[in-house]
């Protein structure tokens, strides 16, 4: 298993050098920093200098290398909007986003599961039919839109929830770290744990929404696919309990093309947080990403789309280890 782990884990290097090099040619063709920086009123010699001090007068193939090396110290550059340090304002936003991305996820693999195992064993009931077509439904619907449909009828017409935002402007709150949720449930105050629920409900349920259905389909056909097998029919032959049969037997034969599902619905959930916390004006660094293509901030795009990347990747590789987990014929594959 730790050679199986090992393994996977050295194919990650060049998946990311990859990326890198994707990240960094594609923000060759973006806008010229001097003028991002300087403004459209500097001199010719301004700018050159600026050229020279930045580093993007050399050979693009220096240029690339210069900037793996500061990547593999841990420097994203500066912003050329607010001259921070990238890793500073990512390291601000990112825990929102993480906690995002970790309640739509938790919604949509418990809704999913349930949903995908009580369709296949009741198939071509009622519920089955009226899931499915849920489930067709949240593929379909954008997320920007079901975020606004869901804003108007349970913030603006219903009042149940707040409309944006990520707490309770009135509360007040010495927060350690920037994971509301989690530090504020483990503190123990109530109040504020439950000004943050209520809004991150309606994010994480706008989010989760496509996931969810994906993960219910998903779940379904590979139930179907198990309980149809002869180990199945005699487990029940020996008596077991029903569920004993369904929970114990077949879905965790079922499990390994839904963790597959789930691993590429949490990089899914990432980038769609984008679109997600701009409709709510959550603070996150996808609104951050957002804010920094509109100003032409080239650093702070590639800190935030790298940052994503590398999640994306290590992801899964958490699948990867999950499948030897599950089934353990694979890591002597």
């Amino acid at each position: 298993m730790l050679q199986y782990t090992i393994r996977r884990a050295l194919l990650l290097v060049p998946v990311l050098l990859g990326v890198t090099l994707v990240v960094f040619l594609v923000s060759q063709l973006t806008a010229d920093p001097t003028k991002v920086i300087l403004g459209q009123h500097a001199t010719a010699q301004q700018m050159e200098a600026l050229r020279h001090e930045l580093g993007l007068d050399k050979p693009i193939y220096q240029q690339y290398g210069l900037y793996v090396l500061r990547l593999l110290r841990g420097d994203l550059g500066r912003s050329w909007l607010t001259d921070a340090p990238v890793a500073e304002e990512i390291r601000v936003r990112f825990p929102h986003t993480i906690e995002l991305t970790l309640v739509s996820i938790i919604l949509a693999v418990f809704f999913g599961v349930l949903v995908g195992v009580i369709s296949a064993v009741k198939q071509y009931s009622l519920f089955d039919h009226l899931s499915m077509l849920g489930a067709l439904l949240g593929v379909s619907m954008p997320i920007f839109w079901l975020g606004l449909m869901l804003m108007n009828l349970f913030s603006v017409r219903l009042g149940w929830f707040p409309i944006s935002g990520r707490i309770d402007l009135q509360l007040e709150f010495d927060f350690k770290t920037q994971f509301y949720l989690l530090e504020s449930l483990l503190r123990g105050n109530w109040s504020i744990f439950k000004s943050l629920l209520e809004h991150i409900a309606l994010p994480a349920v706008a989010l989760a929404a496509s996931s969810t259905a994906l993960i219910a389909r998903m779940t379904r056909s590979s139930v179907l696919e198990v309980i149809r097998q002869d180990y199945i029919r005699t487990a029940r032959a020996k008596g077991l309990a029903e569920r004993m049969v369904i929970y114990k037997h077949a879905l965790k034969n079922a499990l390994i093309p839904v963790v597959t599902v789930i691993g590429l619905q949490f990089g899914s959930l990432l980038s769609g947080a984008v679109l997600t916390e701009t409709v709510f004006s959550w603070p996150g660094i996808g609104s951050l990403a957002v804010a920094a293509i509109q100003n032409a901030d080239t650093p702070l795009v590639q800190g935030t789309v790298l940052l994503v990347a590398a999640v994306f990747v290590l992801v899964n590789l958490v699948v990867d280890i999950l499948y030897a987990y599950l089934d353990p014929r694979i890591h002597y594959t």
